[in-house]
């Protein structure tokens, strides 16, 4: 990596649906890409970005783990979901320039790839069984060989034989729809109380889930042990948790599947510690990644330099923006190809992407100010989204 390099400058890029994206500079014209984002405060992050870059301009790009170091703790608060996210998009781009200043991707500088393709699943979405079951179908059409949806809508603390029988309607319509050949996994996204779980999760066991994603919210976390024991549903969790000490009891509980964010958890960095901690624990690794491109690129290049990876999320077909405008802010959108299921693994420096700069900076003119809905109950109480 040339001694010289030196940062000059970024800039930031607020894009449609719901995303940020980062540019970096050098001196040398070698750029690095990231994606710093909080879904609906992207704003928030951005400004944190625009701190943290007050250090780096002038420095140089290659002690990426002191200047993570730096990042998030040299300031007397730590911690939470902005100023890891905001870490987590420039620990992207500085690994995206080291990769590129040495012509070679990510992964290899990770201890290079443990597998030539990596599976990823898809979403399917519906509100009622038959429309989810068609969607099912259309996905393993499509080649995918595992899909994710959301069986629960706003649940109360307690629910009713209706609203079990409902969701459990929806997981055995689709599981009828794809057969046993296709993976099913389940995003509670957080709707039920610990007790509401323990209560559904044996009425999934016939359907044999890939796994179930959050059933309860992080803050709940201390509780996942009941949880866990009261079913034979392997149980993921950590698209909230930012850090590995969020991990460090998580992990204990034993959960199946951990799913850490690299656009929330302090980058390729961290992912890879979170990890190898997993391993430790045996525990696999799904990186959570609802996101844009530059996110995807960064978690399969954890993916394939990871021992326990299982499978990557990724946002085509998530249902949360028209199009396809995670391959609209590429060059070469064939870079995430996928076929029976699996992307092949990238051979390009860095990222291994060729972000659309022009593409990116005439969205940037329009920008976006998204926002999650916040839903009620029906007597007007607030109830999770």
């Amino acid at each position: 990596m040339p001694s010289s390099l030196k940062i000059v400058g970024f800039d930031t890029f607020l894009v449609q649906p719901r995303w940020l994206f980062l540019r970096i500079e050098t001196d040398e014209g070698i750029t690095g890409w990231g994606e710093p984002i909080v879904e609906g405060r992207a704003e928030t992050v951005r400004e944190c970005v625009h701190t943290l870059m007050e250090r780096l301009v002038g420095a140089d790009p290659a002690p990426i783990e002191d200047h993570w170091q730096r990042m998030t703790k040299g300031g007397f608060y730590r911690g939470g979901p902005v100023l890891s996210s905001a870490v987590a998009g420039i620990d992207q781009a500085l690994w995206d320039i080291k990769g590129k200043a040495l012509g070679v991707p990510v992964h290899e500088l990770l201890g290079g790839p443990m597998r030539d393709r990596a599976r990823v699943y898809t979403w399917i979405a519906g509100d009622s069984a038959a429309e989810l079951a068609d969607a099912a179908v259309a996905r393993k059409e499509a080649g995918f060989t595992a899909m994710k949806f959301t069986p629960f809508q706003a649940t109360p603390h307690v629910p009713s034989a209706a609203h079990v029988k409902e969701a459990v309607g929806r997981v055995a319509a689709v599981r009828a729809a794809v057969g046993d050949d296709v993976d099913l996994a389940m995003d509670f996204h957080g709707r039920l109380s610990p007790a509401a779980a323990r209560r559904v999760l044996p009425l999934l066991e016939p359907y044999l889930p890939m796994f179930v994603e959050e059933p309860v919210v992080p803050e709940l976390s201390r509780d996942l042990r009941t949880v866990v024991e009261s079913t034979s549903v392997p149980i993921a969790t950590g698209e909230r948790l930012y850090s590995r000490w969020d991990f460090r009891e998580v992990l204990a509980t034993g959960i199946a599947v951990a799913q850490p964010d690299v656009s929330h958890a302090g980058g390729i960095s961290e992912l890879r510690r979170i990890a190898a901690m997993a391993e430790a624990h045996g525990v696999a690794v799904a990186p959570h990644c609802p996101l844009g491109p530059i996110s995807l690129a960064a978690s399969l290049q954890i993916d394939f330099a990871t021992p326990n990876f299982l499978i990557q999320e990724q946002s085509l077909g998530i249902g949360y923006h028209a199009g396809t405008p995670l391959l609209d802010y590429l060059v070469d959108p064939s870079v995430f190809a996928f076929s029976e299921g699996y992307v092949e693994r990238p051979v390009a420096p860095g990222l291994g992407i060729e972000v659309d700069e022009r593409a990116i900076r005439e969205a940037a003119e329009r920008g976006h100010a998204w926002r999650n809905e916040v839903w009620e109950h029906p007597d007007g109480s607030f109830a999770e989204w």
